[in-house]
């Protein structure tokens, strides 16, 4: 037998025997504390696809496993109403035009003009009439119609000006007014086509064309390709003791004879009132070849390490404090670090000492 292979077996063979009998020494070795955590593969930004607006699924621009840009096209949804919308806006905005509007302007201009020349007209007239009233020439009654020629005249010229000014205004308004409206209608039919914000790999899809689509719905799953996150849930309980950097050992169902190594990267600060439990994220240090998002991970997280110490199994403590020996008698010690199997004496006992489990 190859020796190096005889030691274990010996070993084995000797603590079986120990647990047959009831009886164990304390055994010098390594302990390591650590928080368990379970959770699920999640690849790097992923995120879920939403629309923002109601419709029918017209077009589906990707398949499952494609890689895709940001900015890429993922789905086109239809709406009638929205399109019908988009057309108004774009008459609207035509008819108001203020290019398309200069013969208004224009008709007003020749209007202005004629009355500033009828007011010129109907000044010089009543000036002549009033300089030959001054010679004592003509009535008294036409020096007054002329006058309210004049004044009569120059309120049109004012009125027609205020006319002309009031109606570049309006036409400037609602040709600014409709463009906007014709803009907005057409960011509006731009969110029908739901374009990917990453770069990445589309994971899942999660409609089918001639849906119906919604924004309370998830259409697809998008992330990185090829890199991938550990989300971890962690106890309350435990939460105070984890740390950025901590090295996290974990086993996956789809790896079952393998332990991968990772590191906490973020804790999220804000516990899950329903579940009582706090997020950690941690990222591989040696990744697995092959991995899928909402895959199952249980995690250790190490809190603390310690080589070459005195352990016993837990199950032979007793109230944290104590132990029996095989005589019979009760002694104190004083414990370490622990972990789901064993415990770390630090006093009180030795590794020549031999003991019982604890008598109820």
């Amino acid at each position: 037998m190859n020796p190096k292979l005889l030691l274990p077996f010996c070993l084995l063979a000797f603590t079986a025997c120990q647990k047959k009998s009831g009886k164990i020494k304390p055994l010098t070795e390594s302990i390591t504390e650590s928080v368990y955590a379970s959770g699920v593969i999640k690849s790097q930004n992923q995120y879920q696809v939403y629309s923002g607006v109601n419709g029918i699924l017209n077009r589906i621009h990707v398949e499952e496993g494609d890689s895709v840009r940001s900015g890429s096209l993922l789905f086109s949804i239809s709406n009638d109403n929205a399109r019908l919308n988009k057309e108004n806006a774009e008459l609207a905005a035509d008819f108001a035009d203020y290019g398309n509007n200069r013969d208004k302007i224009r008709e007003l201009k020749i209007a202005l003009d004629l009355a500033e020349k009828k007011m010129r007209q109907d000044s010089l007239l009543w000036m002549r009439q009033k300089t030959l009233w001054n010679q004592d020439i003509g009535s008294k009654l036409e020096l007054e119609q002329r006058e309210l020629a004049y004044l009569n005249a120059r309120s049109a010229h004012e009125s027609a000006a205020l006319r002309l000014k009031e109606l570049e205004k309006q036409l400037r308004f609602s040709s600014t007014q409709s463009k906007k409206s014709l803009a907005i209608s057409r960011s509006m039919e731009s969110d029908f086509n739901i374009l990917s914000e990453t770069n990445g790999k589309v994971y899942s899809i999660l409609k089918k064309k001639g849906e119906m689509v919604s924004a309370q719905a998830p259409l697809a799953i998008i992330g990185a390709a090829g890199q991938f996150i550990l989300e971890l849930q962690v106890d309350e309980y435990d939460i105070a003791r984890i740390k950025q950097g901590m090295q996290v050992f974990v086993s996956l169902d789809s790896y079952r004879d393998s332990v991968f190594e990772a590191r906490i990267s973020k804790i999220y600060p804000i516990m899950n009132e329903r579940s009582k439990t706090f997020t950690v994220e941690a990222i591989f240090i040696r990744q697995p070849p092959a991995l899928f998002p909402n895959l199952t991970v249980e995690a250790n997280i190490v809190i603390s390490s310690r080589q070459g110490v005195l352990t016993i199994p837990r199950a032979y403590l007793h109230k944290d404090s104590f132990v029996f020996l095989s005589d019979g008698s009760k002694k104190a010690v004083v414990t370490g670090l622990m972990d789901y199997q064993k415990v770390e004496i630090r006093s009180g006992i030795s590794s020549a000492d031999e003991l019982i489990l604890p008598v109820e």
